[in-house]
């Protein structure tokens, strides 16, 4: 197997550009996704001989699998570790066509080789953090060190604990003071949600707010400026006892028993200033209508005046007591208008004016 993927890897990259048009063509690049096409390849043709491995290596979970059989073999003394890491350096330098994972450098002397290899970037290392034995390039090292599961960070949620990363899931989810949480009040409509750590700062800032939703609930008719006065009264006549209550069960008892002492809620304060704005309309109609009123009786009384003080038509002696006869009729005209409905008396003033004025231009003249 070892001569058939040495072979192989040789040839891969050539094959690859032929049948697929290049290396940007390959569905992956990686070495280990290529070493493992080869071992299927080769394992589907030995099938018969290598059912084992090959069941591993076509299976789903083929990363464990391989990692299995890499233990049995090494438990077993067969294929030591060190001629495996020959074979896989020679395999990954014969598909690495990009060199982005093994060093091209050559140098002519042991000496040399052995000044590049302290510094050389695809010098093998170990992770250091506790509890992880990843191994990998060295210039790999920020890349493994920024999705190591073992790396100890700062708390995503900005508490002051710092966290393994495969633990802080379940860190802010649980025990991070500030992760967030519902107020204590969020039943009686405190929607705000608030850092674990700083609820008692939520809760003394909004004392008087969340006062004014427990009122909300027992006094459910009331306007809010009548509940924010009301608040004020709880709180003068509490004495500062209220700042302790951090539940709804225990403030909502407190103000209920300290609004009971306050006496009765005054709720209909809105509603007197509604009735004032109702009548106010209605004594405007009043005014118009006197002021109508007025108007027609002045309108007819002129009417009257000029009746009288039009030119006096020549009479004889003979119709003087006509004459005295129609400014009688006037007069009690003038009487009359005084004890009737204005708007009928307006129309009796005219109608009598104009009579009155036809029977003076209708009299005989001598």
């Amino acid at each position: 197997m070892v001569e058939y993927l040495k072979q192989r890897s040789e040839t891969f990259v050539a094959e690859s550009v032929v049948l697929d048009g290049g290396p940007e063509a390959e569905a992956s690049d990686h070495p280990y996704d290529i070493i493992a096409y080869l071992v299927e390849d080769f394992a589907s043709s030995k099938r018969n001989l290598f059912s084992r491995v090959s069941g591993w290596l076509l299976s789903e979970t083929r990363e464990d699998k391989i990692d299995d059989f890499a233990q049995e073999m090494e438990i077993n003394g067969f294929w030591s570790m060190d001629k495996r890491k020959a074979v896989a350096q020679t395999l990954l330098k014969n598909v690495d066509f990009k060199n982005e994972f093994h060093c091209d450098m050559k140098y002519d002397s042991a000496d040399e080789l052995a000044l590049h290899v302290p510094t050389c970037s695809y010098r093998s290392m170990n992770c250091e953090n506790e509890g992880c034995d990843a191994r990998f390039s060295a210039n790999q090292a920020e890349n493994h060190d920024s999705v190591c599961p073992f790396k100890i960070i700062p708390c995503e949620q900005k508490c002051l604990d710092s966290i393994m990363r495969r633990e802080m899931d379940r860190h802010c989810i649980t025990v991070c003071l500030m992760k967030l949480v519902n107020c204590p009040f969020y039943s009686v409509g405190c929607k705000s949600a608030i850092p674990q750590c700083k609820i008692e700062d939520h809760l003394s800032e909004n004392l008087h707010s969340h006062m004014l939703l427990i009122l909300k609930g027992i006094h459910k008719e009331a306007s809010v400026e009548v509940l924010r006065e009301r608040v004020e009264q709880i709180e003068k006549a509490s004495s500062g006892n209220l700042a302790d209550a951090r539940n709804v069960r225990s403030l909502k008892f407190r103000v209920k028993d300290l609004d009971q002492q306050l006496g009765p809620l005054e709720v209909g304060g809105t509603n007197k200033t509604d009735e004032e704005a109702t009548k106010t309309p209605t004594k405007l109609e009043s005014l118009e209508v006197n002021d109508t009123n007025n108007d027609t009786e002045k309108a007819a009384e002129t009417e009257v005046i000029n009746s009288e003080a039009e030119p006096s038509l020549e009479v004889t002696s003979t119709n003087k007591d006509s004459e005295e006869a129609a400014t009688t009729e006037i007069k009690d005209s003038e009487a009359k208008l005084q004890s009737v409905e204005v708007a009928a008396l307006s129309k009796d003033i005219e109608e009598a004016s104009k009579t009155d004025i036809k029977d003076t231009e209708a009299m005989p003249q001598h």
